[in-house]
């Protein structure tokens, strides 16, 4: 990613799930981050319906709101609609609209006939496609869901860098030694604004644990040094603290620091709430993030 897009996403970001499908409320939590210094908005492609008419609304709230997708499946949306959907966004809004791009898994390929045998080379096939379109999205608007050192690897050849998801510091320290200085590394990080450890890892467990049984999330912790005392359903204390910081603003504040400080130069921040506001939105504690961002 180049200089001027970094310095627009900042250092911290908000990762949201309830951005999707949030309309008229979501606008309003969109503008009133991007007003208390948040302007990277992270949200995840799901099924891939409805992600760019999200991103459209988003990008209203504020014109210095950055809208990421991470990440977008290739199975289910074709190369062609993705660059010419950015394309049309572009004119409406300007380039603020990035996109992170994902192989998901078997199931998923499955669901639309196509074959899971290599990622790498799916990946890159599409990434061909986008690059021979009349209006391509520009390298530096391009990450990849990355975990794997093969993928992370074809990340930092093909676009901006990597946006992995469900990592620890330490995964950071290990892609920034093997990509070096220039790839963008923006891990994805979950937090609990709460010191009562077994409800902070109860709400991690409900809202994540299910992404541990994942083939890719479960190869990638082993890499890590995790085992399969570690891999049981919903994680283990150790690995749910390692995944997820909870606690107060000092102890969540200095976990987002150990991912800059091991060489990320983004943190897209999924705050986990047992009690969202009424809209479904964490208000509140996207706030208290927004606020803890200022001295990050």
């Amino acid at each position: 990613m180049d200089g001027s897009g970094e310095q627009a996403l900042r250092r911290v970001g908000v990762w949201s799930m309830e951005l999707r499908n949030a309309g008229q409320a979501g606008i309003e939590a969109a503008a009133d981050l991007a007003e208390r210094g948040i302007s990277a908005l992270w949200i995840p492609g799901l099924d891939g319906r409805h992600i760019f008419e999200d991103t459209d609304e988003l990008l209203t709230a504020s014109p210095s709101t950055y809208v990421v997708h991470g990440v977008l499946g290739i199975w289910r949306q074709e190369a062609k609609e993705l660059a010419a959907r950015v394309h049309e966004l572009d004119s409406r809004h300007g380039p603020r609209t990035i996109v992170g791009l994902g192989v998901s898994d078997r199931n998923a390929a499955a669901a639309v006939g196509r074959t899971y045998a290599s990622p790498v080379a799916a990946i890159s096939e599409y990434l061909d496609t986008i690059a021979k379109e009349r209006n391509p999205i520009p390298r530096e608007r391009l990450l990849l869901g990355a975990l794997g050192p093969k993928m992370a690897q074809l990340a930092a050849d093909r676009t901006a860098g990597i946006h992995p998801f469900l990592v620890s510091p330490e995964y950071t320290a290990t892609m920034r030694a093997q990509l070096g200085p220039d790839a963008f590394i923006a891990p994805h990080q979950a937090v609990v604004f709460t010191t009562d450890a077994e409800r902070a890892r109860a709400v991690a467990r409900e809202q994540l644990g299910m992404f541990i049984g994942f083939d890719a999330y479960r190869n990638n912790l082993k890499r890590l040094g995790y085992t399969d005392s570690d891999l049981v359903p919903g994680g283990s204390d150790r690995l749910i603290d390692a995944l997820v910081a909870w606690g107060d603003e000092e102890s969540i504040g200095r976990r987002l620091r150990e991912h800059l400080e091991a060489g990320a130069d983004h943190v897209a921040v999924q705050v986990l709430s047992a009690a969202p506001a009424g809209n479904g939105l964490p208000v509140k504690d996207w706030r208290r993030l927004a606020d803890l961002a200022l001295s990050i």
